[in-house]
């Protein structure tokens, strides 16, 4: 079997899987961007991260399906930033940035959103473009996570909350060490509407100490 032909079967497998998704079907419904809203739902509805929260930082937010939630958990005059490489259509209440969060030009734009003041909540659904090559992949994602974490000691509050994707590969038990380090309570977690082959899981830190 060619390469080419390996190739079209595997697409083709994963229109088929995704076509018969259930919560790819039930968020057109409820009109959610993509199925990743009923990740951050089931979280919340579990952890309650949304209490007490007013300004969150959504990375990696494309298409916007956290952003949604978030807009809807926090007060009318709370405060939405989401950060993405790609572009989304616009939502209303988000503030969006376009530019790659490991860049420091995005940075400083954010940090110019923020205007100073602490944020409550951070989420990140952010994933490395992949090459392949596992243990490339693998550093690439500790890599962003280890950037969420720097960004959460400068700029989230003392008792704030972070939830992060990781996959599970040899830089994991260091990222929980790392985030055990930064927060009062780690614990992992796996949604429903993670897909069961996905070796994604979320850290859910809680309580941000004084460093």
């Amino acid at each position: 079997m060619s390469e080419k032909v390996r190739k079209n079967k595997s697409i083709k497998a994963w229109v088929t899987q995704h076509v018969n998704d259930s919560y790819v079907n039930q968020a057109q419904k409820d009109g959610f961007r993509s199925r990743a809203a009923y990740k951050l739902i089931e979280l919340d509805e579990q952890d309650r991260i949304f209490n007490g929260v007013n300004i969150v930082v959504d990375l990696g937010c494309a298409p916007g399906s956290w952003s949604q939630i978030a807009l809807a958990k926090i007060p009318a005059n709370g405060i939405v930033i989401g950060v993405d490489l790609l572009e989304i259509q616009p939502l209303s209440g988000l503030k969006f940035i376009h530019g790659d969060f490991t860049e420091q030009t995005t940075l400083d734009a954010l940090l110019e959103t923020i205007n100073q003041r602490q944020v409550d909540l951070v989420i990140s659904d952010m994933a490395p473009n992949l090459s392949g090559i596992k243990q490339v992949d693998q550093s690439r994602e500790a890599y962003l996570v280890e950037l969420v974490f720097d960004f959460a000691k400068e700029h989230l509050k003392v008792g704030g909350h972070c939830l992060i994707k990781v996959f599970h590969g040899y830089e994991f038990d260091n990222l929980v060490k790392q985030a055990r380090e930064l927060f009062t309570q780690v614990v992992i977690r796996k949604p429903s509407a993670s897909r069961s082959k996905s070796s994604e899981t979320y850290l859910l830190c809680k309580g941000k100490k004084l460093v």
